[in-house]
């Protein structure tokens, strides 16, 4: 099955919002009284937040957009051209202003990584530290994951999968909006290699459990954790960011859940 193929329609819109991302509480579906839709809306797990692109983000934007952010299109992603080099593919969905993204990539230079995020604060913020910690093997899209992942990203390409803090629309009418359900981690495990991984991390326990829940229910892939609950050890190489360590002063959890194609 050609990516183009890929019929989103049943997918939620999947950019994470990150750690640094609000939950928003209003029901954003647009209305058009008095005109037919031939399609029906997608229903989306993000919302574009009117945030301000600050001096120096729009600086690095302009700057080093050109060479690290790559444009959307309905073909295929040629990994090699755009990297400059073969190397495994690890795509992030939803970086936030990535900071964690920008540590991993520092980390784990043998590894390419694609970030997805649709808040230009967060793009040009990650291009910044790009700049500054002068990163060679990120790349970013400013666009909805999940339409990348559908018409960008061929059948087993990926290497692994990160999806960290993803908004957690915590009333429970909005929980359909969630990020992490059945049809997207569906998609996402056709993507992965052999061994390739699904990486999740979530501060909403109840998420947690619906995390364990929908990837448990995927048959490609695999809990690389036999601890009680299905969830795994924090990996070394996601770092605790700054949201996280006030919310464990505060008592709140953190939960890892990972996933490993078989």
């Amino acid at each position: 099955m050609l990516p183009q193929d890929t019929n989103t329609d049943s997918l939620p819109g999947a950019d994470a919002d990150g750690a640094n991302g609000q939950p928003a509480d209003a029901d954003h579906a647009e209305t058009h009284p008095g005109k037919e839709v031939a399609h029906p809306r997608r229903i989306r797990s993000f919302v574009r937040r009117a945030g301000r692109t600050s001096t120096g983000q729009q600086r690095a934007i302009d700057d080093l957009g050109p060479r690290f952010v790559v444009p959307y299109q309905t073909a295929p992603l040629d990994w090699t051209a755009t990297f400059g080099r073969e190397a495994p593919a690890i795509l992030e969905i939803g970086f936030g202003m990535g900071e964690t993204t920008a540590h991993i990539a520092g980390l784990r230079p043998q590894d390419n990584f694609l970030g997805c995020e649709v808040h230009e604060p967060g793009v040009g913020a990650l291009l910044k530290l790009i700049g500054e910690r002068e990163l060679q093997n990120v790349r970013i899209m400013n666009h909805d994951a999940v339409e990348v992942i559908a018409h960008m990203l061929t059948e087993n390409s990926l290497d692994g999968v990160h999806i960290f803090f993803p908004d957690p629309w915590h009333k429970k009418r909005h929980n359909k909006r969630r990020l992490v359900q059945p049809p997207l981690i569906k998609l996402l495990a056709s993507r992965l290699k052999p061994g390739g991984y699904i990486h999740c991390a979530t501060d909403w326990e109840e998420y947690a459990h619906q995390m364990v829940e929908v990837l448990s229910g995927e048959s490609a892939i695999e809990n690389t954790s036999q601890a009680d609950g299905g969830f795994a050890e924090r990996p070394d190489y996601r770092p605790v960011t700054k949201f996280e360590k006030r919310g464990l002063r505060l008592g709140h959890g953190v939960w890892d859940v990972v996933f490993r194609k078989k």
